[in-house]
């Protein structure tokens, strides 16, 4: 770090330098604070908008508290790069997100600073109050902050934990970074309460001149106190958390330090659960962040002079599976009236900007709230609509009691386009969708299925769309292989597979992603390549024919082994009584860490050289001649 640039926070190595300033200096290690972020990110890319709306609340809250004895606690993630820089991480900023970098999120394993792994939105609450309770009933003298905001009071977990903690009698902080911001603009009414703060400034120009009539008379003290109480009642958020047992404080602007400092500070002396309700604008301090916090939630390299600039189309279109669904969402509802989409605060993520532009009457941006998704989707069905849930794979595990109880056993037509399926790349494990096929497979009435190419894709959704019961169609982050869709959309019939190349000895059963992979592997060894297509319901005739045939079976898959596809293949040959041996890849039972997408295929071994050594290792020297003689042909 250059300290002619940064002075104050080349001098800080960990929060207890921080602590050492003196105060008034605060405001421009917060100055520094922000200006390293941008260069930082500008150079490596990661989420940028939310911890540039953060800076004072981070310096504030490690001055101010012991960390990390005392604990904070960091909803979702994309907050805490600056914790990072002023916890020992400054220097390795610029390594986040790749691989044997820093984690995207806080993550107990590489920082006593990080309190508890955040990845998934609306957690804090519940993990600082169980920390708080643990505290309490050990007697330490600690303090629980948990930091709330970019669109995670969406969600129903937070408002659980709400209504746990007002009950409780332990010392909790709860702090609402309140930016009117997720990744898209927040939704729903209670959204729109909280944002009428922003938009009163009568209640705010009540509220200063009774501070200053306050000063001079006690009686007028006594007065202005229960009015301004009755005034909170009719148009600010206070009842509601006063009501749940919390002391609320605020709102304050969130980028004034040192208003900020004396009020933690003050609530820091309370005992008891508090909550303070701040005002800050995401992508605070960058102009272009401010302008479009959207686009700039996120951001790959860039310079800060420029701002993210828009690359350049590729010379022949070569959609990504989100782009595909998001065209095909377009398509079914020129065709489908009754067809009604629905996304848990995932509008950009999932493909469906031009779908809400063109059909606003049929969108329905839920917020943070996944379970609310499902269920509200089962409602739609029930009354012959047919609902299409995009949902990223890591966020459908969030869901799961609605998906069983609400849609399979009601045997509802809902369609859950779950993208982002199987390793994801940067984020790492907490956003990877590894486990989605098992946790579906069990699940009765499921149709499940995997496309290995962009037309396969548009092709399911189809299907899935007219499948008279929950259908599932899962796909990868980013690009296939370059297939292009077709316009016309056909059914596919169920549980058929399509055989890509016959071979010899082995038969490699690959599904969705892995297909494409799968097909130099099939060259090298002269095997068999069937693109299976469907995990539920498996084409029976196929797989038997695959074991009669041959020597060998492999199933491969981008998904846990341990009940995925290849487990529903085991289960087939049991039950048919054949004992052809069959060799499962997918990912192991480990999470794999965060890199590019390629760099995590690697590390799970599910990229064509190492697919190919392991079928050579399996079969082994009993295995068949031709085998080992084309593996190392």
């Amino acid at each position: 770090m250059n300290s002619e640039i940064y002075p104050l926070l080349d001098r800080i190595g960990s929060p207890a330098d921080l602590r050492k300033l003196d105060e008034e200096l605060l405001p421009q290690l917060a100055d520094e604070l922000r200006s390293y972020l941008i260069a930082s990110v500008a150079t490596s890319g990661g989420h940028f908008g939310a911890g540039l709306g953060c800076i004072e609340l981070t310096v504030a809250l490690h001055y101010l508290y012991d960390t990390p004895h005392d604990r904070i606690v960091w909803d979702v993630g994309h907050q805490a790069y600056p914790h990072k820089i002023l916890c020992e991480r400054a220097g390795r900023i610029t390594t986040i997100k790749k691989h044997m970098g820093l984690a995207p999120f806080p993550k107990r394993e590489e920082s006593e600073y990080d309190t508890f792994g955040t990845g998934h939105s609306s957690t804090s609450i519940s993990a600082a109050l169980g920390m708080a309770a643990a505290a309490a009933l050990k007697d330490e003298d600690r303090k629980c902050v948990a930091v709330i905001g970019d669109g995670a009071m969406t969600a129903g977990l937070a408002y659980e934990a709400l209504n746990h903690g007002g009950d409780l009698d332990t010392n909790l902080l709860v702090v609402l970074n309140e930016n009117q911001m997720s990744i898209s603009p927040n939704v729903g009414a209670i959204t729109k309460m909280l944002g009428r703060l922003m938009s009163g400034p009568t209640v705010t120009g009540i509220r200063e001149r009774g501070k200053r009539m306050m000063r001079r008379d006690s009686r007028m003290w006594r007065f202005m106190s229960r009015w301004e109480e009755h005034v909170k009642g009719m148009v600010m958020p206070s009842t509601l958390f006063e009501e749940l047992g919390f002391n609320y404080l605020g709102p304050i602007d969130g980028h004034d330090l040192p208003t900020l400092i004396r009020t933690i500070r003050t609530a820091r002396g309370v005992d008891g659960p508090n909550l303070l309700h701040i005002i800050t604008e995401k992508g605070k301090g960058y102009g272009p962040a401010e302008k479009d916090p959207v686009k700039y939630h996120a951001v790959t390299p860039f310079d800060p002079e420029k701002g993210v600039e828009a690359k350049a189309p590729p010379p022949r279109p070569r959609p990504s599976y989100t782009e595909v669904f998001g065209q095909w969402l377009c398509d079914m509802a020129e065709q489908d009236a009754s067809l009604m989409a629905i996304t848990p605060a995932m509008r950009e993520g999932s493909g469906m900007v031009e779908f809400h532009e063109r059909f606003p009457d049929r969108y329905y941006d839920v917020g943070i709230a996944e379970q609310h998704a499902v269920t509200l989707a089962a409602g739609m069905a029930c009354e012959n609509m047919h609902p299409v849930v995009a949902i990223y794979s890591t966020f459908l595990q969030r869901a799961y009691d609605q998906l069983v109880h609400d849609v399979a056993l009601q045997n509802l037509p809902v369609l859950f386009a779950i993208d982002r399926a199987g390793l994801v790349g940067p984020d790492g494990p907490t956003h990877a969708g590894s486990f989605d096929l098992s946790f579906m497979r069990c699940i009765p009435n499921m149709v499940i299925m995997a496309p290995a190419d962009e037309n396969e894709c548009r092709q399911m959704l189809y299907t899935g769309f007219r499948h008279p019961g929950p259908a599932a169609v899962r796909y990868p982050r980013g690009r296939g292989p370059g297939v292009l869709p077709e316009k016309e959309m056909q059914e596919i019939p169920l549980g058929h597979s399509r055989t890509v190349r016959r071979g010899r000895e082995v038969a490699i059963l690959a599904f969705g992603s892995m297909v494409e992979t799968c097909r130099s592997v099939a060259d090298r060894l002269d095997a068999t390549l069937i693109n299976m297509r469907f995990i539920k319901p498996l084409d029976r005739d196929a797989v038997v024919a695959a074991a009669q045939r041959h020597a060998t079976l492999v199933t491969v898959e981008e998904n846990a082994v341990a009940g995925g596809a290849g487990s529903g293949v085991n289960e087939l040959l049991a039950a048919e009584g054949l004992a052809t041996p069959v060799l499962n890849l997918g990912l192991e039972d480990h999470f794999v860490q965060h890199g590019t997408r390629e760099e995590c295929l690697h590390m799970a071994g599910l990229h064509a050289e190492g697919i190919t050594a392991r079928i050579v290792r399996y079969v082994g020297s009993v295995g068949p001649a031709s085998l080992q003689e084309s593996a190392v042909r």
